[in-house]
């Protein structure tokens, strides 16, 4: 039937249209059409590649840019629409006495509408009024971009960052944790939103939540400890070697970061050990010189250590995941502004130089990547947090032609590739350990030439290094339309 009612509607629309080219266009504004009464019984989604092109959201919802067909009596010689109190354009060519085409402006105001006009559909003629109010207007479809902290410590707050964000009421968490107080949302643009993390978060997933706009979740990274590398805490196992003199004392410059060079979490969070890229005694000792690589460097133990082989994470990440949805995180807290040198270099595997950006690290075998937090988007922005923040590498980038993994922030030997070409990659390589240090070389990142200077801080420290699945979610308002 509500197929046989759709080709009825393209009836209807080619009939209006021969009608209105035929008649005298004063018909439209005659004395009976303008007084007669207006009525809306039914409004219907309409979408042709739908599989319910003709579909009765009556009581439900519409979203901007939708196009939708009221359904009653009285339409004909309407003169003016407002939805949401927005004047919206219609075509009274596509206008009879029982049926209308309308499209919900893209500009409609949603959570900033008059609360007396907000999901109102107002019809007007000279003679003739009604308002409809059985049907919400919302925004397009809540998404996620980013998330402040991904692996918080219950009493932090977690910033969700993305789209349509606006008037956020439900949060759930892996496990199934609501989340109903204590919510705050940026309902003017809808860039994001803010929970305090609870108590007995142990499970992993999705962050899932409720606002104006509908449902969403982000990518399945949240409290993702399966896929811990090193947390300095007892999972995985960092190595080290060198850098010791024969009474087993550490050597005046030793790059290599040692089991006691790591302190306790600054914030007292209760996150336990984490890492300073730089120990506090080379700084001690008077700082990186200007040009140095291999400033510091930290490893997790290698080769006969079985928590490096990373087919111990196939039973979180499937092996042909895509490495466009599979990335490395860290966490990052950095109490001081740092800028003007320095930066940090990951690698894949343990056959480098430590020689940062635009070295034969970068040009020779694509298994590194750099962060430069104080570069952002070709200036120089002086980089500092008040929590811990988590960062985000992937696996693999769209990279531009001329461009180098450093240019693009990537692991760019694994674009089209999968997790299991990762940890096979890793798996036959002559050293297997998975690494993070700190460079002070000069360099050009994002279009930003860096001489390098003295580093004589701020601390930078760093914690649980882990494998996440980053694949975005979208919430399909019609989820039969997704089915095969």
């Amino acid at each position: 039937m509500k197929a046989l009612r759709y080709i009825c509607l393209s009836g209807l629309i080619l009939s209006a249209v021969g009608f209105t080219a035929c008649e005298d266009d004063d018909e439209y504004f005659e004395s009976d059409a303008q007084k007669k009464a207006i009525v809306v019984e039914k409004v219907y989604l309409e979408n042709a590649e739908s599989k319910t092109p003709d579909r009765d959201i009556t009581g439900t919802f519409a979203r901007v840019g939708q196009l939708i067909r009221l359904e009653g009596s009285g339409f004909y010689g309407m003169k003016k629409v407002y939805i949401n109190g927005y004047d919206t354009y219609f075509n009274r060519a596509y206008v009879t006495d029982n049926s209308m085409l309308v499209s919900i402006n893209t500009k409609t105001p949603i959570v900033d509408a008059d609360p007396a006009e907000r999901n109102k559909i107002r019809l007007v003629k000279d003679n003739a009024e009604f308002t409809f109010d059985n049907l919400v207007i919302r925004a397009a479809n809540p998404a996620v971009a980013t998330v402040s902290c991904t692996m918080p410590m219950p009493g932090e707050t977690v910033v969700v960052f993305g789209e349509n964000l606006q008037e956020v009421s439900k949060v759930t968490l892996p496990g199934d944790v609501v989340i109903t107080e204590g919510i705050v949302s940026d309902n003017e643009t809808g860039e994001w939103f803010s929970f305090v993390m609870p108590e007995g978060v142990t499970a992993s997933g999705n962050i899932a939540f409720e606002g104006a706009n509908g449902v969403g979740k982000s990518p399945a990274y949240f409290n993702f400890t399966e896929g811990l590398i090193l947390n300095f805490d007892g999972v995985g196992a960092q190595g080290s070697w060198g850098g010791k003199d024969d009474d087993g004392n550490i050597k005046a410059g030793a790059s290599m970061v040692f089991a006691s060079d790591l302190v306790d979490d600054p914030l007292a969070s209760g996150r336990g050990l984490c890492l300073p890229i730089v120990p506090k005694r080379l700084i001690d000792e008077g700082g990186i010189a200007s040009g140095k690589p291999r400033a510091s460097e930290c490893w997790t133990a290698g080769n006969d250590e079985a928590s490096d082989d990373w087919s111990r994470f196939l039973s979180a990440i499937p092996a042909e995941t895509s490495t466009n949805e599979i990335a490395i995180q860290f966490d990052v807290y950095c109490p001081e502004a740092w800028s003007g040198t320095g930066h940090i270099e990951i690698c894949l595997i343990n056959n480098f130089n430590y020689a940062g950006i635009l070295s034969d690290d970068d040009r020779e075998q694509n298994a590194s990547a750099y962060y430069v937090p104080w570069i952002q988007e070709g200036k120089v922005v002086p980089f500092q947090n008040d929590g811990w923040q988590t960062v985000t590498i992937p696996f693999s980038d769209i990279l531009a032609e001329g461009k180098r993994p450093s240019e693009s922030h990537t692991f760019g030997g694994f674009f089209e590739k999968t997790f299991q070409d990762v940890i096979d990659t890793r798996n036959s390589a002559s050293y297997r350990n998975f690494g993070m240090g700190f460079v002070n070389t000069d360099f050009t990142y994002d279009g930003v030439e860096v001489v390098a200077e003295k580093f004589a801080g701020p601390d930078i420290y760093i914690d649980n290094w882990r494998i996440v699945p980053i694949k975005s979610v979208t919430i399909s308002d019609y989820p039969e339309d997704d089915e095969d």
